[in-house]
């Protein structure tokens, strides 16, 4: 089902609905739009209490200024800010949202608002997807890793020692609020790694947006403009089109968005959980994937050396330190994507245009990963 973005006549803001089994939701981009959380909120129709669980690091101003938001449109809201990262995306920091929406009592009725990276957005989905078998979850996403990617589609999960994201649920948010204003504050190199989301969606799904990325490199990366504004709500415009198309991930849609995921994971994995950005894993699991595609013939070296440009440009890494080829070969494995042992590669045949892979030699695939190592 293709997205319905009719309204953006009305709505400058309004980068796109997303249509799902689980109901539509708008996708809300621009600056300053967290003051509009609560009547945003109000417009999907649910009327409970708010429970706005957010990344320790947006107290006190930015989580005052949403709870105040929340709280305009006519929501009793409850806070609970937590230190959320990739080292505790897990079970127990779950535990901790579970006990805190059973002290409060929180009912069906109510709404989770979840306000970080997209480690919170993840965790705290989960955690709304599985407390009294589902309550509303609202997404506001602050950093641009979460805005172009994590935010939108449903998917929830935490980590276990096995794997990332082997524990999760599809779980669609009633709403996506992204105030670009919250970009401004982060680091840069949380600021490179959202970039590599961004960039993968052109390269998959849009050649003019790739071509966009390219040419404004300096003006995306210092948000000045407009220009960054329009290519964010853009990028959003795809993943909401895919997640669309493709809700489950059943058919080959959107599997596409997995570009550079089945080694930037197995980077992560044996790196340890924070060696590497999840952008920047993404970033150098691309090249691997280039890398592949090339060896296979489907793209010609100008375009693998294009996308190394591109992703330098945004100061984001092409190669990874210290890691055998072995370890994370063997990290690919679990990969959620495999099916009977054998991985699913989304591999581009050219600039904008992407298809999915099952026959890829192991060789192929050990000289590849060996290419993307220093």
């Amino acid at each position: 089902m293709p997205v319905d973005n009719s309204a953006n006549n009305y709505d400058q803001n309004l980068a796109a609905v997303v249509n799902t089994t689980q109901g539509s939701y708008r996708v809300i981009v621009g600056r300053d739009v967290v003051d509009d959380l609560g009547s945003e909120l109000k417009k999907t129709g649910l009327e409970g209490r708010a429970f706005l669980v957010a990344d320790v690091v947006m107290f006190p101003s930015a989580l005052r200024r949403a709870q105040e938001a929340l709280e305009r449109g006519g929501y009793e809201t409850h806070v609970l800010a937590l230190e959320i990262g990739e080292a505790n995306k897990n079970l127990e920091t779950v535990q901790v949202v579970y006990e805190w929406l059973a002290d409060m009592r929180a009912e069906r009725r109510d709404i989770v608002v979840a306000m970080g990276g997209g480690v919170t957005g993840d965790l705290v989905g989960f955690a709304a997807a599985t407390w009294l078998r589902g309550v509303a979850v609202v997404q506001v996403p602050t950093s641009l890793s979460a805005m172009v990617d994590s935010s939108i589609g449903g998917k929830t999960g935490v980590n276990i020692a096995k794997g990332k994201n082997l524990l999760g649920a599809f779980h669609q948010p009633k709403l996506v609020l992204q105030d670009i204003a919250h970009l401004e504050s982060l680091p840069a190199r949380e600021m490179a790694a959202g970039w590599a989301e961004a960039v993968k969606h052109g390269l998959i799904l849009d050649a003019k947006l790739l071509d966009k990325f390219e040419r404004l490199a300096p003006q995306m990366a210092a948000l000045e403009g407009e220009e960054p504004v329009a290519a964010i709500r853009r990028s959003v415009a795809i993943k909401s089109e895919i997640v669309s198309a493709d809700e489950f991930e059943n058919g080959n849609h959107r599997i596409l968005l997995n570009y550079g995921h089945t080694i930037g994971h197995a980077i992560e994995k044996v790196s340890g959980y924070g060696t590497y950005l999840h952008g920047e894993a993404v970033a150098i699991g691309m090249m691997a994937a280039a890398g592949i595609a090339e060896r296979l013939g489907m793209i010609d070296s100008e375009l693998v050396e294009r996308q190394r440009r591109v992703l330098q440009s945004y100061n984001l890494p092409t190669t990874a330190n210290d890691l055998s080829v072995n370890a994370l070969i063997e990290a690919t494995k679990s990969d959620k994507k495999s099916r009977s042992g054998t991985i699913r590669w989304v591999l581009l045949e050219g600039p904008g245009k992407a298809t999915t892979r099952r026959d890829v030699p192991n060789d192929v695939v050990r000289d590849a990963v060996q290419s993307i190592l220093d």
